[in-house]
């Protein structure tokens, strides 16, 4: 006699006591501080007073607040200076990098350790290293050059913060670049190579459109990173964002305006409402310009 075959029944909330702990997290830490941040910003709320609906009160003092256009200033011009060559120097050190010679695991590894470093011993090594008595201004003063005080002007301050910034994401983007290039079909640098093209035909005419799609990727990862940046020019130019507060990014003075017992928490969720629809923005016209090129 056949056993008889017990059929249990699903419940039908059983799926969501999978997903309740990844969907508590998020709720907790994602959900719940954006809509709070975003109602915030329509109060003029402090660090220990709940504050009063004002409407948009912040958002019209933003438009006077010379800080807020020095900062919207200086995170655009962090996008500028940053992005284009963490688009396209990954690709070149990927490339280096991929042949299969020895000791390239050495050099891979060596290119990586920046980004596992953490940000805060980056900053003070290389704050070291600019500082008006630290070693690149104590050997150009031997040469003859001349102590020029990277740190000290405005300009160069925001530069060395660039700068420090591709080192540091040159090593995290060569892997998504490597993984990319592991797809490209050898063939079509084998072709190529018989039609007498060079290597600089071979890396435009078929590496670059092979990977593509993987430059617009990097080009958003690193667009929305470099508009948030905050920790590298925070410790090279200091809570008060350089000379004059002329180096400030928008994060920063989110940071500066909301924290502290005197904190204008209202005024400081309006700005971080900016920020994050700038960064939606950024991302949507980097995609919206990837489709317009998509054949």
């Amino acid at each position: 006699m056949a056993t008889p075959v017990r059929i249990r029944r699903q419940l039908p909330f059983s799926p969501w006591l999978f997903a309740a702990p990844g969907l508590l997290v998020t709720g907790a830490f994602v959900l719940y501080p954006f809509v709070s941040t975003l109602v915030n910003s329509f109060t003029d709320r402090r660090t220990l007073l709940p504050g009063h609906f004002v409407g948009l009160a912040n958002f019209r003092e933003l438009l006077h607040d010379d800080m807020f256009w020095t900062g919207l200033r200086n995170s655009t011009l962090y996008i500028v200076g940053v992005v284009p060559a963490l688009v396209v120097l990954p690709l070149l050190l990927a490339l280096l990098v991929q042949k299969n010679i020895p000791g390239i695991t050495f050099f891979r590894s060596a290119f990586y350790t920046p980004v596992v470093a953490s940000i805060v011993v980056v900053g003070l090594i290389w704050v070291w290293l600019l500082d008006e008595r630290g070693l690149v201004d104590s050997l150009l003063d031997t040469v003859g050059i001349g102590r020029i005080g990277f740190l000290s002007d405005q300009w160069l301050l925001l530069l060395s913060a660039m700068a420090v910034t591709v080192w540091k994401g040159l090593g995290y983007y060569m892997i998504i670049y490597l993984a990319a290039l592991a797809n490209v079909p050898r063939e079509l640098h084998e072709a190529a190579a018989v039609d007498g093209a060079g290597p600089v035909r071979r890396f435009v005419s078929v590496t670059v459109p092979a990977v593509r799609s993987t430059m617009v990727l990097v080009a958003a990862l690193s667009s929305v990173a470099a508009f948030k940046v905050f920790s590298e020019v925070y410790l090279m130019a200091g809570p008060s964002g350089g000379p004059a507060g002329e180096d400030t990014t928008l994060v920063m003075l989110v940071q500066r305006t909301g924290t502290g017992l005197t904190g204008r928490v209202g005024y400081a969720s309006a700005l971080s409402v900016v920020v994050f629809a700038v960064t939606v923005a950024l991302m949507l016209l980097v995609l919206r310009t990837d489709r317009r090129e998509e054949p």
